[in-house]
Parts: C-alpha cells; structure tokens; sequence
C-alpha cells in the first residue's frame, strides 16, 4: 500500500494485504442518514479488516433534470463530513467541481475526488494538488486507462504525489457503460492506487424520464471481478433504503446487504495476492 494510505489508515485496525473501501450514500441527505451509515459501515470493515474512508457528496453538480436534489448546501454539508471525522475518526471524501471548491472542501475531508465528467480540467486537478490532500481522479467515461497519466501529471505538476485514479465504466451507446478491467493493470502502470466504483460503472444514464438508472443486482459481480483483476480499493455507494434516496438510488446497494459482499471480497482478495 502507498505509504500515503497507510498515512491515512494509521488511526484504523486492518489487514494491510485487504483492498481499502470508499463508501457511504450518494451525497449528503441529512445528518442522520450519514451519521447511521458510518456508523454501521465503519463496524463491518472493522470486523473485517478493511480499511474505510467514508464518502458522501457535499452537493451534485452533474444532474439530469434541474429538479433533482442537489445538496443541503455547502457549508452545512461540509460540516456534516467534519462531524463523521471526529466522531469515528475516519478519513473522508467527497467530490469537487470548480477550483474555487478545492480549499473549501480541503479544511473538511482527507481526499478531493475529481468527477469522471471533469478529469480532463486542468484548473480543477491543478487547484485540488494545490490543497496537499490526497487526490482521487475518476476516469472519465470517454477515456482510456493509458490516458489518464496526463491527469495525474497535471496534479503531480503541483508537487502532490498522493493521487488515486478510479475506474467506473465506459459509455456504451447512450444509455449505458462496461467495464474494461484492462483499465486496472492499465492505470496502476501510472504509479497510482487504483480504485474500481462498483455502483457507478452500473449506472444508465441519461434516461429520458430524468432520472438516471442502474443495475443493482450486479454489484457482487462487478464487485468480485474487480478484485479478481487486482484493483487496490473498492467504491460502493451504499444506502438503508435506496428506493427513497436522493440520488442515484438506481445503482446503490442496499446497506444490509454490504457485510456480506464484502466477507466473500475479502476471502477472493486473498486468495489471488
């Protein structure tokens, strides 16, 4: 593991040869809701020996319809993944997508995520190395793994080695994506920790009804390959009750069914390292 993880694991108990987990709900839908889930969360990965940041949307930038919900509002969000660091002493991420947003969001959370639509914006990569916070850049669904070395130059350029890249599907027509898991050997050939997000490689965007869909009942299949292929962490969006979430509630896993996902991820990552 990257010596900047386990810089950021330090204050967890876990298995260091374990892939490490980013998960929670889609964005910020009330204290309570984000409270309960690193909660739970945080004690299965515990159990388990996986290392876990949590992770949750401050606000979405990139909506279908302009009615969708987008955020409880800045700051209000923020201080809310400040809470869930001191309260359970996790590490935190959430997305950013302008440059003015970088510094903002660095004071609360331990790692800026770069939404897959935005990993070309040089502006934007620059200014999160800027902050010295570890780095997450999601692959865009129109780029290659080979090519997503001239992003995390552009955040190396800063003088900011700590950067992540994530794998999280291609578009495939226009309403759906795959995965190329060639994408994983392909970008951690960069140097980088590669991470795969298991919930939005699911998603089918761009339905005509406004609101994105998803394939839910493939996300242990996703999930297990994934591992299998040597990816170092997992993203999983995960919620109690995805049918009522705010976002993307399509292609999130529901919360009880995440335990024993990932018991049976830990037993294939150990056999295949």
């Amino acid at each position: 593991m990257e010596k900047f993880l386990t810089d950021l694991f330090k204050d967890q108990s876990y298995d260091p040869a374990n892939f490490f987990l980013l998960a929670g709900p889609c964005v910020v839908e009330s204290e309570e809701l984000v409270m309960e889930v690193a909660e739970k969360v945080s004690a299965i990965c515990r159990n388990l020996g996986i290392p876990y940041v949590f992770k949750s949307s401050y606000r979405k930038a990139n909506r279908t319809s302009a009615s969708s919900f987008t955020g409880l509002g800045d700051e209000k969000a923020l201080s809310i993944l400040g809470k869930v660091r001191s309260t359970f002493g996790l590490p935190t991420v959430t997305d950013i997508h302008a440059p003015a947003e970088a510094a903002m969001a660095a004071k609360e959370v331990d790692i800026l995520q770069i939404p897959a639509f935005l990993c070309r914006q040089s502006d934007l990569l620059q200014a999160a190395g800027e902050t010295g916070k570890i780095v997450n850049i999601k692959k865009g669904q129109f780029v290659s793994g080979a090519a997503m070395k001239f992003a995390v130059e552009k955040v190396r350029q800063t003088g900011n080695d700590k950067v992540m890249l994530t794998e999280r599907g291609t578009t495939f027509g226009y309403q759906d994506l795959v995965v190329d898991y060639r994408n994983i050997p392909a970008m951690q050939s960069h140097g980088v920790p590669v991470v795969m997000d298991v919930t939005h490689s699911l998603q089918q965007p761009n339905q005509t009804s406004g609101v994105t869909g998803g394939h839910p009942q493939l996300i242990g299949t996703i999930a297990k390959a994934a591992i299998a292929a040597g990816a170092d962490g997992l993203f999983i969006e995960t919620h109690p009750n995805p049918a009522v979430a705010k976002s993307d509630g399509a292609n999130m896993l529901q919360l009880d069914l995440l335990e024993p996902l990932l018991a049976k991820l830990v037993k294939i990552r150990k056999a295949v390292v």
